[in-house]
């Protein structure tokens, strides 16, 4: 870890925050984005815990009562918004108490910092509601907005905000932090590839039960390859982890159509599984993977917003479009 909870391979952007922090040109709303794993939550938190802090340097001091309040769980001059537990979106009551807050004085004297996590999750109707606020945000006001597809928020939501996207981080750059996560370089290197250069969730994936799955979906489609019914393989595997399942079917596709397209296996995020793919790249052609691939992305952005209730159709409508491009 860098200070504070600055992931190390986030120090150049953090430095990049804090002089503007310093040099009063914070902008009134930041959208931080990137994918899953990257770490916006914590640069976020960071960012979060200096902005409200009495007392900060190159991060927040720790010890004011502001910064004892935010350890104990609560400041008043916070608010954050996410969709309520169960829900998949942000509807527009608790924009509306957005807006409420902004309209209030800051209670300790400094910012009012309002955060919106995922971005993406909100609704139309509370999209369109927090316009007002981020077009009128007062002074020492800060909105942080957290997506992790930001093409799925309102344009005019991403315009009134100074953006900061997050890409994938190069080994290099989280190679010590990896290695002491995962105890071991070859271990690293390898869930750093099957992230996609995502260290977070390389950890994740890295976890008993995360492998679990990934073997369990790996062997459903070795046995798609030998002939097996997809809608039984579809019965094996967890309907709940749909969302998992489709995230891998897509890294496998764009594994399966790097190596169709180029012939080259360096590239791979999922070099152990090789073998599968050029059985499968043999058997199907590559616009037939695009499809496919189209069509994964696609379905889980549905699942993402709530619009398909049947997660167990989904899974068994998947795998019978990978068997039939596998016995082509």
């Amino acid at each position: 870890m860098a200070l504070d909870g600055v992931l190390p391979w986030h120090a150049d952007t953090w430095q990049q925050l804090v002089r503007l922090a310093d040099e009063g040109r914070m902008p009134h709303a930041i959208l931080l984005s990137g994918a899953h794993g990257v770490g916006k939550q914590q640069l976020a938190e960071a960012l979060i815990t200096r902005t409200l802090c009495a007392k900060p340097g190159a991060s927040a001091c720790g010890h004011c009562h502001s910064c004892s309040m935010l350890a104990s769980g609560y400041h008043p001059d916070l608010l954050r918004v996410s969709p309520e537990e169960g829900k998949r979106q942000i509807r527009i009551d608790p924009i509306r108490e957005v807006n409420r807050f902004v309209s209030q004085t800051a209670q300790q004297g400094g910012y009012r910092v309002i955060v919106v996590s995922p971005a993406e999750s909100m609704n139309v109707a509370a999209a369109n509601a927090l316009l007002k606020s981020l077009e009128e945000p007062g002074a020492n006001t800060l909105f942080i907005l957290l997506a992790d597809v930001p093409s799925r928020m309102l344009p005019t939501i991403r315009s009134r905000c100074q953006q900061w996207p997050l890409s994938s981080v190069a080994f290099e750059a989280c190679r010590g932090w990896l290695i002491e996560k995962l105890g071991g370089q070859d271990e690293a290197h390898f869930w750093w590839r099957v992230s996609g250069g995502l260290p977070l969730l390389a950890v994740e994936l890295a976890s008993p039960d995360e492998r679990a799955l990934r073997h369990q979906i790996h062997d459903s489609f070795e046995q798609l390859v030998r002939g097996a019914e997809p809608v039984s393989e579809a019965a094996r595997l967890d309907r709940q982890a749909i969302d998992a399942i489709l995230w891998y079917g897509i890294a496998w596709l764009e594994d399966l159509i790097r190596l169709g397209i180029s012939g080259d296996a360096s590239a791979l995020h999922n070099p152990d599984l090789e073998s599968l793919y050029r059985q499968a790249v043999k058997n199907g052609r590559v616009q037939d993977w695009f499809r496919l691939l189209d069509y994964a992305r696609e379905q889980r952005r549905l699942l993402a917003v709530g619009a398909n209730p049947n997660p167990q159709l989904v899974l068994e409508a998947w795998l019978v479009r990978w068997a039939a491009l596998l016995r082509s």
